[in-house]
């Protein structure tokens, strides 16, 4: 009785004359999975990004985010040190994130109602939530 196959068990391994022998780890990325849809790992990854929602100032804070740019403005040659935290908004998406600056003020310059820091810096002053420092603790003692 004969089985499947009897006529080529025991033949020796084929090897080719006009082809290079393949490695076994270029073998192995024939049969790895793929990407089959292209660009989603990235499109998940951009949906899992946090980002926050842009905070309303009301009218006080307006105020006195506006008398603390004016008190910078007055001492600006003093050059001292504030943090201003400003919102940055996000290019892919309608969110954004809270970004603190440190340095000293260069200029104010409110026809392009910009804050330019000494380190190149430019915070837009609409975009303003906070302004602290040093400058500031020595007028409200007075």
């Amino acid at each position: 009785m004969t089985r499947t196959y009897d006529d080529i068990i025991n033949l020796p391994h084929h090897v080719s004359t006009t082809r290079p022998h393949m490695t076994t780890i270029d073998r192995a990325a024939q049969f790895s999975p793929f990407a089959a849809l292209t660009g989603y790992d990235a499109a998940i990854k951009e949906t899992a990004r946090l980002t926050d929602e842009r905070v309303k100032l009301d009218e006080y804070m307006k105020d006195a985010l506006s008398d603390r740019l004016q008190i910078i403005a007055d001492r600006i040659k003093e050059y001292s040190e504030i943090a201003i935290t400003y919102f940055q908004p996000d290019a892919k998406k309608n969110c954004g994130t809270y970004v603190t600056a440190i340095s000293t003020a260069k200029k104010i310059d409110k026809y392009e109602r910009v804050v330019v820091m000494t380190d190149g810096t430019a915070i837009p002053i609409d975009e303003i939530i906070s302004i602290d420092g040093q400058i500031f603790e020595f007028i409200e003692m007075r």
